[in-house]
């Protein structure tokens, strides 16, 4: 073989044929210069906490430098541990013990399926649910069955048919300010669903990146803090949307030995998470007033929520559907009308605005009029140029169609 020909390594079944991969465009079409991209849910730059977090990387290699650039354990810091113990004891107590830190909670995923998941098993989500959990459960040989929902969650009478039907390994849900719906499951809904869980004894992975980013009124409770529901459930967290997305750290609550079995895991994958990142997040989350940090962004993205809302209604074919989120940072459409978003997106990114398809959030059988948008990184008045551009999309695909 000569050099200048291509070596074709043998790839593995669950990667064969995969060309492209939903996180990896939705990058792209972020960062592609003139587009008003409501595709990522990117925080808006201009209200990050710079100086504190500064501040807390500075006293991290004032006193800690020699610990900070060593091997540590890969269950975690103890320090940013018992910080996240704290956070969760609000709603549910916990110990750091309990407590298992990850490289954001993307990699929390991942690891769930590599400690939980056999090739084949079945895995039930939400219809829709979050494209990445999607990816790694599929990576790792899931059959994955979408459970229906309406504006209150999951239905609890399809969760407790669908565990009957398919004995699943877990349920994974995104029960506050679902992404990438932005529902966020009432806390009657919350008690249903327990209630399914603990008369089927089927477990829960249950993802809370969102919570803390309410609008209206108190965070909800997790599931997992509902009476007998914290023995059966694995609990993700991540300071994405407390602190700053760039900052990849997270956690997982859990009980008993699948603490174990989770940490293996870990180790197999990344040894442990960066230790000055966990070092300095500890210290923010100790020193930081991270309330009023949150009080802050929530009524800036509250205001921008509305602004999507109001400005999409009036653009949007007869008959579609908006979610109105209040936290989080998306809402979802659905057109209807025959739409094809991921054929509408090609031509939305030639008007100068981007959106996800739906498509991509479905674990089979997906709406493909749906698409998500997110109105946290725009101020009002960009929402509503790129929503004029969305409705000339919109207007072109309906002529051309």
């Amino acid at each position: 073989m000569s050099t200048s020909e291509t070596f074709s390594f043998p790839i593995a079944d669950r990667l064969a044929g995969v060309d492209s991969s939903p996180v990896r465009d939705l990058l792209e079409v972020v960062n592609t210069e003139g587009i008003i991209s409501f595709a990522g849910g990117v925080p808006d730059p201009a209200y990050f906490e710079v100086e504190d977090v500064r501040d807390a990387y500075a006293w991290v290699f004032e006193h800690q430098p020699q610990r900070a650039l060593q091997y540590a354990s890969s269950e975690g810091e103890p320090e940013l541990r018992e910080q996240a113990a704290l956070r969760i004891s609000r709603d549910l107590p916990t110990t750091a013990e309990q407590i298992q830190v990850t490289t954001g909670s993307q990699e929390g995923l991942f690891v769930v399926a590599q400690a939980l998941v056999n090739p084949g098993d079945t895995i039930l989500v939400e219809r829709p649910t979050y494209l990445a959990a999607v990816q790694a459960f599929d990576l790792n040989g899931a059959h994955m069955v979408g459970v229906p929902t309406d504006e209150h969650g999951v239905l609890p009478d399809e969760l407790e048919r669908l565990i009957g039907e398919h004995d699943p390994k877990f349920v994974y849900l995104i029960p506050s300010f679902q992404n990438p719906s932005g529902i966020c499951m009432s806390m009657e809904r919350r008690r249903a669903v327990a209630d399914v869980l603990l008369r089927t004894g089927t477990a829960l992975v249950e993802d809370d990146p969102y919570g803390e980013l309410c609008y209206t009124g108190e965070p909800m409770p997790p599931i997992a803090s509902l009476p007998g529901m914290s023995a059966q459930t694995i609990l993700l967290n991540s300071v994405s949307k407390i602190i700053a997305p760039g900052v990849r750290v997270g956690w997982m609550r859990s009980e008993g030995p699948i603490q174990f079995t989770l940490t293996v895991a870990k180790q197999a994958i990344g040894l442990q998470s960066p230790v000055p990142d966990q070092l300095a997040v500890a210290r923010y989350l100790e020193t930081a007033d991270v309330e009023a940090h949150l009080d802050r962004v929530r009524p800036v993205y509250a205001e921008r929520a509305k602004a999507m809302y109001a400005a999409l209604e009036p653009v949007l074919p007869d008959g579609a559907q908006i979610t109105r989120p209040d936290g989080g940072m998306f809402l979802w459409v659905r057109l209807g009308h025959g739409i094809d978003t991921t054929r509408l997106l090609q031509i939305a990114v030639a008007e100068g605005v981007a959106f996800v398809p739906g498509a991509s959030f479905y674990a089979h059988d997906p709406d493909e009029s749906t698409m998500r948008l997110s109105f946290v990184t725009h101020g009002p008045d960009v929402i509503r140029e790129g929503v004029e551009r969305l409705a000339s999309a919109i207007e072109r695909y309906q002529r051309e169609n």
